[in-house]
């Protein structure tokens, strides 16, 4: 354990002081009636700040404002490069007040600090700069038709991109910062309106993005924030008929609902959910390479990531030296808040999340798994589990089959290829894979036959904003990043001139 803080700065402990509200049209606004819910540092079970919970009135107040600024033009009437700049100097001053949005989001989810610095900031900085990009890109075709009347007419047919208009981005807790920049900046870069819904646990940071993007002369109204429960605000958001577009971020439970309700108003969707991740390390594999990925990758933001490596299939001859490995190595993490530089494995988000962590490994306890280091709660005050080996396996264990989303690592053994790959794919989930392997041929003929969206190779969890992210089955509907992304926010106008 590790006592060690570094000093929270000034302008964090004034945005902390305030009690906030929704974003609307350019401000923070306190509802009529809405209920105040403290938010909690997840370190120390304290309270650090205050917000007013959306009220009916408030969720309608936001969309008009969206829908206003969408029909009026202030936005998807500049110029391409106009908004591009703008969302170029958005990106100047999240990188200006850096380390400010870092500290809110250790403080207020729990993560790393030195995650909410590289991550949430570093990372987005170059998504968010990539992005602004596109604003001046976004192309459409032109086309040969063979329209046979009227007899001699001439066609010139094309397709153009247009702005989708009022955009629900419902970001999850995992990731606030980060993810909401993933749907705020693609959508803007397109000439849409955003509604931003952060997890209830999770505001504060949305709430400072949408503050620096009013100070980077993006308009009011064309990015909000709405502040209040999921199931009662974001489900008004997501119903809403003025609403386009939903982007959801998130587990497939709340995602099925969120499609379902979006599909009565034929609302356009994408869905990014779930996984139970698989990584492969074959016989060949270089043990100690595999082992640092399956730590990074398995327990990154104390393995609250959908992306995570969280079922480990090492082949049989190898299995003994990497479950030793990985224990040693993981036994050896030292746990502690956020604020302090020195840990490694750190609070996760809520008192929820910790009980339903444990509850899965009182399930591995009695389903017969080995636990080879971790498997409860440190004597610490806030919602800390100790990270966790799993050995001594099967493939219909709760363990193997259930997205944990903790600090939770479950280890298989194989004997072939064949019966890996039916282990691998044995999952109503299909979000991402890796294989550990030197062994380029083998590699490269098992990619095709692996079902997910992302397939790495000796590295697992690195994402790219040009790398279109996204899954198979229960893992999501659509992709994001890239041209993919931009293709989200947009809708496809088919034009036929006859002359």
């Amino acid at each position: 354990m590790t006592t060690s803080q570094i000093d929270t700065l000034a302008s964090v402990e004034a945005f902390l002081a305030r009690t906030h509200a929704s974003f609307i049209d350019g401000q923070q606004r306190q509802p009529r009636t809405g209920a105040h819910q403290d938010l909690f540092n997840p370190a120390t079970n304290r309270v650090i700040s205050r917000v007013q919970q959306a009220d009916a009135h408030q969720v309608e107040l936001i969309v008009q404002s969206a829908q206003q600024a969408f029909k009026s033009g202030i936005w998807s009437g500049l110029a391409p490069a106009q908004r591009e700049r703008i969302l170029l100097r958005f990106a100047d001053l999240v990188e200006a007040h850096g380390e400010e949005l870092a500290q809110l989001e250790t403080l207020n989810q729990g993560k790393s600090i030195h995650l909410a610095r590289a991550v949430e900031v570093g990372a987005s900085l170059n998504y968010m700069r990539y992005m602004a990009g596109w604003a001046t890109k976004i192309e459409g075709q032109t086309l040969d038709v063979s329209i046979p009347v009227p007899a001699g007419a001439r066609f010139n047919a094309y397709t153009r991109r247009e702005a989708a208009g009022v955009i629900a981005g419902i970001v999850p807790w995992n990731f606030p910062l980060m993810i909401a920049l993933w749907k705020v900046m693609p959508a803007l870069a397109c000439g849409n309106t955003i509604i931003i819904k952060p997890a209830d646990e999770t505001p504060l940071t949305a709430l400072r993005l949408a503050e620096l993007a009013i100070e980077a002369g993006v308009p009011a109204g064309v990015f909000n924030v709405l502040i209040g429960k999921g199931s009662e605000a974001g489900a008004a958001l997501v119903a809403h008929p003025k609403v386009n577009k939903v982007s959801f971020t998130g587990s497939t439970a709340v995602g099925k609902q969120v499609g379902v309700a979006a599909l009565h108003n034929m609302t356009r969707f994408t869905l990014e959910l779930g996984g139970k991740n698989p990584m492969l390390v074959l016989a060949d594999a270089d043990i100690d390479k595999a082992v640092a990925g399956a730590i990074g990758g398995g327990l990154l933001n104390q393995g609250q990531v959908c992306a995570a490596a969280s079922r480990l299939y090492v082949h049989a001859s190898r299995h003994k030296d990497f479950v030793e490995a990985l224990t040693a190595q993981v036994s050896a993490l030292k746990i502690g808040a956020g604020m302090d530089p020195d840990a490694q494995i750190n609070a996760l988000v809520s008192r929820k999340q910790q009980d339903s962590v444990l509850r899965y490994l009182d399930i591995a306890r009695r389903e017969g798994a080995q636990f080879t280091t971790g498997g409860g709660k440190p004597d610490l005050p806030g919602y800390f589990v100790q990270p966790t080996v799993l050995s001594n396996l099967q493939q219909h264990m709760t363990s193997v089959q259930e997205e944990i989303f903790g600090p939770v690592l479950s280890v298989l053994p194989f004997d072939d290829v064949e019966q890996a790959l039916d282990m691998l794919n044995d999952s109503r989930y299909g979000l991402t894979a890796s294989i550990w392997s030197n062994d380029l041929g083998r590699v490269m003929d098992l990619i095709p036959r692996i079902e997910a969206g992302t397939v790495w190779v000796n590295n697992h969890v690195p994402v790219d904003p040009n790398l279109p992210f996204g899954g198979y089955k229960q893992s999501g509907i659509g992709r994001e990043f890239g041209r993919a992304a931009i293709e989200g926010f947009t809708e496809t106008k088919s034009v036929c001139i006859t002359y």
